[in-house]
């Protein structure tokens, strides 16, 4: 079975834990999403790119989801939610996932 690029579940936790914090109303269900998801993440990030890109990501991670709050009221909830994921979608590529 393929796995799936860490990219795509960093993307997928920022963007999931805020959907479901948002369809629920339960904002502490959507960061258990986050959570799940960063901690997932970060076994990949460690085995393909070792601890400290591992560290690096991971303070992108949670730089991403804290910094998704100001600029929401810039730009509006999905396209921050979608531009802070798509950076740390990005970062991991560029970092881990290329080459694994």
């Amino acid at each position: 079975m393929a796995k799936v690029p860490a990219a795509v579940v960093a993307a997928g936790g920022l963007v999931g834990g805020y959907g479901v914090a948002r369809w629920t109303g339960k904002r502490q269900l959507g960061g258990v999403v986050l959570a799940a998801a960063g901690a997932a993440a970060g076994r990949q990030w460690q085995q393909q790119a070792g601890g400290r890109a591992a560290g690096a990501l991971g303070a992108a991670y949670v730089a991403a989801f804290a910094g998704s709050h100001p600029l929401a009221k810039k730009v509006g909830a999905w396209p921050a939610v979608f531009g802070v994921a798509g950076a740390v979608a990005l970062a991991s590529w560029a970092v881990a996932d290329r080459h694994a």
